[in-house]
């Protein structure tokens, strides 16, 4: 079951009151079994344990929620014993929430935003749940200089491995800047792999102007006498004290850890670059943005900068590395170089190489020709690179990006409403294949986006050897799963096995459903279509109706 309302202490307590109705003889039970039926009554009853070493809580907070009524809940407070009960409950299915101090709220056995609900009903067993709450981990730390001094004002980077969209990525979690001591503290981690990083300016360093000539050679100055040990920087180091981010050390959080993690900077020579530009600089050059590639994405490196004797612009500060470097101006002169692997003191960047940045408008539009829903977004996701821009559409349903990279970009759509599916792209001034547009530098293309508003669902049950199975992650993989990502849809089975796939669009689909499947890159073909192969074909026509109901997709091993 999707988890669509956020868990928050809860103080207003709802009762839930069933009076039998008196009279009933033996004549009318024929014509009242149903309603004695869902008359009828249960418990829903369990323990709530720390998930570490099954423990039991006292002192948590449960909250037993009506599915189809979400304004009808009750909540309670665990005893010592960590026990909870909630009597008199009808035949029904109800979400079950729980929060202590000092662990992460959650959902009964919930994996990203998915969790099982709880389904009373005759053979069903409510009363012996085992609900596992994760202790909430924190790291803190120091960052220290060479000298063993603290670094004040450090930017700690926390990364973190993700499998929420079904591919593995790396990306920042949370950030917190050093204090006048140089500790940091980062709170209220839930268990995963995660990475840590640091970036900062050593307290002493000077930069003098080098004067530097076309050649790139340094002329006589005022800073000739200058002591070269002081034009040092250090680069974005990682724990434990490498600058690469492949050889950083990944720190496993399990739940409840309190680590003590220090990061170590080493100065290294700061290098001095000079930008030359035509014309009039002031009115022209667009200021360089260094950025270093981390992981799955980038950190924005400081600089400092000086007007030098040529007239171009010198950057001090950077150690030597590979950065790709962006000039952000107007819009047109606005333009980046990838990749480019710094290492001489004194060079001079060729801005002959640098493409242009793009602007790129979307017409967003519906298949029937209907107005768009206020709400609605469109994404640019980068194929070559991790990056995601995601804009609305104005009154007009039109969507623009600025300064935009040269590459492909996959084309998404999501918002209020949804979801909706992209039924037809097409472009002007880029190249389209599927759902992905080819960007050249430097043009302004125009995209035209058509969109199908899903309005079916998928409906089953799994099982395992007969029997209901709850937990599963249910998956909707649709029939080209590379080119169609935005048409996955996922559920997890509840306590009677069943599942809702919501908002499908029409298309060809297989549903398919794996044990403990929530770390799988579910979303790379190669590793779906194993599991495929034994899902179940569905086939969701153009005109919304009943949802489609599947009655029994068996479970797969991951």
């Amino acid at each position: 079951m999707r988890n669509p309302i956020p868990i928050r202490e809860i103080v207003l307590i709802a009762v839930v009151s069933l009076i039998a109705a008196p009279g009933v003889n033996t004549a009318q039970t024929a014509n009242t079994a149903q309603a004695a039926s869902s008359a009828q009554s249960y418990r829903i009853a369990g323990v709530v344990v720390r998930k570490s070493d099954a423990n039991p809580l006292a002192r948590a907070r449960i909250v037993v929620r009506d599915v189809k009524n979400p304004g009808k809940f009750e909540t309670m407070i665990t005893g010592d014993d960590g026990k909870f009960e909630f009597t008199g409950v009808p035949a029904g299915k109800y979400s079950l929430s729980g929060a202590k101090r000092g662990f992460i709220s959650a959902a009964y056995d919930q994996h990203d935003q998915y969790s099982t609900a709880i389904v009373t009903g005759a053979g069903l067993d409510t009363e012996s749940l085992v609900f596992k709450l994760s202790p909430d981990a924190l790291i803190s730390g120091a960052v220290i200089d060479e000298a063993g001094d603290p670094v004040r004002h450090a930017q700690v980077m926390l990364y973190v491995e993700d499998h929420a969209e079904g591919r593995d990525r790396i990306h920042m979690w949370r950030s917190a800047q050093t204090n006048d001591l140089g500790a940091y503290e980062v709170t209220g981690l839930m268990p995963g792999t995660y990475f840590l990083a640091a970036s900062g300016q050593p307290w002493y360093a000077m930069h003098p102007s080098s004067n530097a000539g076309p050649s790139g050679s340094r002329q006589k100055s005022e800073s000739a006498a200058f002591d070269r040990s002081l034009d040092v920087a250090y680069p974005v180091t990682y724990f434990a004290d490498v600058t690469d981010a492949d050889s950083a050390t990944p720190i496993v959080i399990r739940g409840g850890e309190h680590l003590q993690l220090d990061i170590h900077f080493t100065p290294v020579s700061s290098l001095h670059l000079v930008f030359h530009t035509p014309g009039n600089a002031r009115n022209t050059f667009a200021m360089p943005r260094f950025e270093t590639p981390t992981f799955d994405g980038s950190a924005q490196v400081q600089t400092s900068f000086t007007q030098n004797s040529t007239g171009g612009l010198e950057i001090s500060g950077v150690p030597a590395g590979r950065y790709n470097i962006q000039f952000w101006g107007s819009s047109s002169n606005s333009a980046e170089l990838d990749g480019v692997n710094l290492t001489e003191d004194g060079e001079e960047i060729d801005l002959s190489a640098a493409q242009a940045l793009s602007t790129v408008k979307v017409s967003v539009g519906m298949i029937d020709e209907a107005a768009p829903a206020k709400g609605i977004v469109i994404g640019l996701r980068a194929r070559s690179r991790t990056a995601e821009r995601w804009s609305g559409i104005d009154s007009k349903g039109v969507a623009e990006f600025q300064q935009v990279s040269a590459g492909k970009y996959e084309v998404g759509v999501g918002g209020v409403g949804g979801p909706y599916s992209i039924s037809q792209l097409s472009a002007d001034g880029a190249g389209v294949a599927g759902r992905v547009v080819t960007i050249d530098a430097g043009t302004s293309p125009s995209l035209s986006v058509r969109l199908t508003a899903a309005s079916t669902n998928v409906e089953g049950t799994v099982k395992k050897e007969g029997k209901a199975f709850a937990g599963a992650m249910v998956v909707l993989v649709p029939k080209d799963s590379e080119a169609d990502r935005d048409l996955f849809r996922r559920d997890q089975s509840d306590l009677d096995g069943t599942f809702v796939l919501q908002g499908v669009v029409p298309g060809s689909y297989t549903v398919l459903a794996i044990e403990n499947g929530w770390d799988l890159n579910w979303a790379e073909p190669a590793v779906i279509a194993a599991y495929a192969k034994h899902g179940r074909r569905v086939q969701v026509g153009s005109q919304p109706g009943h949802p489609i109901n599947l009655d029994d997709v068996q479970v797969q091993s991951k």
